[in-house]
């Protein structure tokens, strides 16, 4: 049984989770020790929650099934909360996703939070055999069914499921990436919350947040910045951005401030521009990425545990008094 207690609200506002990628590097065994190891630090370390993300093939650092990869964490984290975010959603059924998620929130109560995105890589799809070009108008369809479902609502022929049921009285949070006015008009139309990328500058980011509040949208809107304390893995960086440019569309580049990262050796100055950003892009909750090509794990878990340390205490002092 889960301890309730230990759990936190998902997505919170001033909620500071981390991103988490495997390191391709390494066995598949050792891959997920490592991505439960690292959740479980971060946990112990003061983050409300982590996350992961989807793509296939092994691209990149990324995850065929975040989901599964959040059960395994949550079973060896301590406290906080772990979401798949974002699931590609036009590459499964959404009556599926639900269910799972569902069952997985009733393992964990309260603890499990999901994004979604419609996906923009091409392997992706080929890997699944779905056409591509049916993906955003699948993504348009469905994002509001699984906000509803997840809330335990017009279940249709699956409504004997419990678990989906028992979600009338406690919804589970549904994130939509947006990075376009259309994109973040629909994530609040449907009653969804946003995640931004974690390049674009804080004007483009502030106009697109604006926008969903002028919507309607009440659900978290999540900034996600990149963040090094230290000297920093310039070469990795680099890395990391040729990736995004592989597969991200012209029009989010265009949009992007340099690599996107934040680096500096003084924690204070760290967790000042961080608190910042979250004021100036009218942002709700921040999730911190570390990873990129060529960063080992022990490096990882060492930044893991002195962000946590030194810069989240300094961070969340910030957020309570803007």
């Amino acid at each position: 049984m889960t301890d309730q207690s230990s759990a936190n609200f998902v997505f919170a506002d001033g909620s500071i989770s981390l991103r988490l990628y495997p390191h391709n590097e390494l066995s598949a065994v050792d891959i997920v020790d490592q991505l439960c190891a690292q959740a479980a630090l971060a946990s112990d370390n003061g983050f409300d929650g982590v996350m992961t993300s989807e793509h296939h093939g092994g691209f990149a650092g990324y995850l065929p099934n975040p989901l599964q990869t959040s059960a395994f964490q949550l079973s060896v984290m301590s406290r906080g909360w772990a979401a798949a975010c974002p699931v590609l959603l036009p590459l499964r059924p959404v009556a599926m996703l639900a269910e799972e998620v569902a069952w997985l929130d009733a393992r964990f109560p309260g603890r499990v939070g999901i994004g979604v995105g419609s996906g923009s890589l091409p392997l992706d799809f080929e890997a699944m055999g779905i056409a591509q070009g049916s993906a955003v108008d699948v993504f348009k369809r469905d994002l509001p069914r699984l906000v509803e479902m997840l809330s335990g609502r017009d279940l249709g022929v699956i409504h004997g499921d419990r678990a989906l049921r028992e979600l009338s009285a406690k919804p589970i949070p549904v994130i939509s990436t947006a990075m376009s006015p259309a994109a973040v008009r629909r994530a609040a139309a449907a009653g969804a919350g946003i995640i931004f990328d974690g390049g674009s500058n804080p004007d483009r980011l502030r106009t697109l947040s604006d926008a969903y509040v002028n919507a309607g949208g009440t659900a978290p809107r999540i900034l996600i910045r990149r963040v090094w304390l230290g000297p920093p893995p310039k070469e990795a960086f680099e890395a990391q951005f040729e990736v995004y440019q592989s597969y991200s569309p012209t029009e989010a580049l265009s949009h992007w401030r340099d690599d996107g990262w934040i680096c500096g050796d003084d924690p204070a100055s760290l967790a000042a521009e961080l608190a910042a950003a979250v004021t100036s892009t009218n942002t709700t909750c921040l999730n911190l990425r570390i990873h990129a090509p060529g960063i080992s794990a022990d490096a990882a878990r060492e930044q893991i545990a002195e962000l946590g340390t030194e810069v989240l205490p300094r961070l969340r002092a910030l957020l309570a008094n803007s």
